[in-house]
């Protein structure tokens, strides 16, 4: 304990050694230059670490569709194929239904092949089924030899296939996004003042990528999606609007950037619940108040409207931290080489000797002696071996006719 107390109570000081050798030297400049590009080139330029950032953005979007289709030999608009109409940043385009017409409550047989039946055991086993139709209720329907329900009837017959509507591919999706950094207090919207004049635009990512009118088949496009597929069992597409914004060149140069991707892409490859569907009734009440509905299973493609960004600002703070950060790291190019000098090279102890020097107490008047020959003897050899521009460090030479500066 007491060699750990007198150990804790030392000071170290910096003790200069400048070493003469070419090869260290090179390896030095080296490492030095290697930090500095690092902090220049990633730090400050590409990271842009000189300025305070705001990531919490505040967004709002609005989504208007435009266009016209024919299903199954009827025209529809907008408010027939877009769900939920109050254009939200998440919405759907239906592309394809399967239509249950005048369904009212009763009995009836399920339509599913897998619920065929011979005798009401075969129904029996299936009374804990969860059916999207209605409730199994033990008993078969020996005329179809189906298992009997309990729900709205005629039950949903979903193995019907009917084409897609085609025209959705030439439908338009207009996107009205408008953000906040409140940290800078700064507002911008994807409208500028370049669609003022302009009574329409369609966006391409190299002439035109500030619109923000977007044609449905160019963003499944965009997102490496195939519309003849998607249109038939439905997907989810995802449209990125990024704000990353430099305000150090004002805020007029902060503009969206647009890009997409299919986000149902990790179940391509699944037969499992493959695609996006979804069911919804209009209700209806005939003369004699008797209640029905018409079904409708509806293949769609889901838009969902991402907004990200962050702004950026010079800000003297991070600026002085990372310059300090920058000088001080220079200093491991030191650490390095130390390494290197004091294991790996010839005449390591020599050098190990030179850098490290311990002083205990009080120099005697003897120790006084002993240093001022030793300084003496120091002068001497700085007049025999080449002198140093190291402000006085003491010189002795190597083995290889190379001299080490001390």
């Amino acid at each position: 304990m007491l060699d750990c107390a007198s150990s804790f109570f030392t000071y170290e000081t910096t003790k200069s050694v400048v070493v003469k050798r070419r090869s260290l030297g090179i390896i030095n400049r080296i490492v030095q230059a290697l930090i500095i590009i690092y902090f220049v080139g990633y730090v400050f330029l590409y990271e842009k670490a000189y300025q305070d950032r705001d990531t919490g953005i505040e967004s709002a979007v609005m989504t208007k569709v435009k266009g016209f289709g024919f299903y199954d030999n009827y025209l529809m608009d907008v408010a027939d194929y877009v769900i939920p109409p109050q254009g939200a940043s998440v919405f759907c385009i239906i592309t394809r239904m399967v239509i249950t017409h005048n369904q009212t409550h009763g009995l009836c047989h399920e339509t599913n092949g897998k619920f065929n039946c011979s005798t009401d055991e075969d129904c029996e086993r299936q009374l804990s089924s969860n059916l999207a139709s209605g409730k199994i209720t033990g008993k078969c329907v020996t005329k179809v030899q189906r298992c009997e329900i309990e729900g709205w009837c005629p039950a949903e017959d979903d193995s019907k296939r009917t084409p897609p509507m085609k025209e959705a591919e030439n439908f338009t999706i207009f996107i009205k996004n408008s953000i906040r950094f409140p940290h800078f207090n700064v507002t911008r919207g994807n409208i500028g003042s370049m669609m003022e004049n302009k009574t329409t635009c369609l966006y391409n990512p190299v002439s035109n990528p500030s619109c923000p009118i977007f044609r449905v088949g160019d963003v499944l496009e965009y997102a490496g999606a195939n519309f003849s597929s998607i249109a038939s069992r439905g997907g989810e597409i995802g449209i990125n609007i990024g704000w990353v914004c430099n305000l150090d060149l004002g805020e007029k140069k902060c503009l969206p950037k647009y890009s997409f991707t299919q986000l149902d892409s990790a179940f391509k490859n699944i037969t499992f619940s493959k695609g996006f569907n979804f069911r919804f009734a209009k209700y209806f009440m005939s003369e004699d108040g008797r209640e029905y509905r018409t079904l409708h299973k509806a293949f769609a493609i889901r838009f969902d409207i991402l907004v990200s960004g962050n702004a950026g600002k010079f800000y003297i703070v991070p600026t002085l931290i990372n310059i300090v950060a920058a000088c001080t790291s220079v200093g491991l190019a030191t650490i390095f080489c130390d390494i290197i000098l004091l294991n790996f090279l010839k005449g390591s102890d020599q050098y190990k000797a030179k850098k490290f020097e311990e002083v205990s107490g009080l120099a005697s008047q003897s120790e006084s002696h002993e240093l001022h020959r030793y300084s003496v003897h120091s002068h001497v050899l700085k007049e025999e071996v080449k002198n140093s521009n190291d402000s006085g460090a003491y010189s002795i030479g190597d083995s290889a006719g190379q001299s080490t500066s001390a």
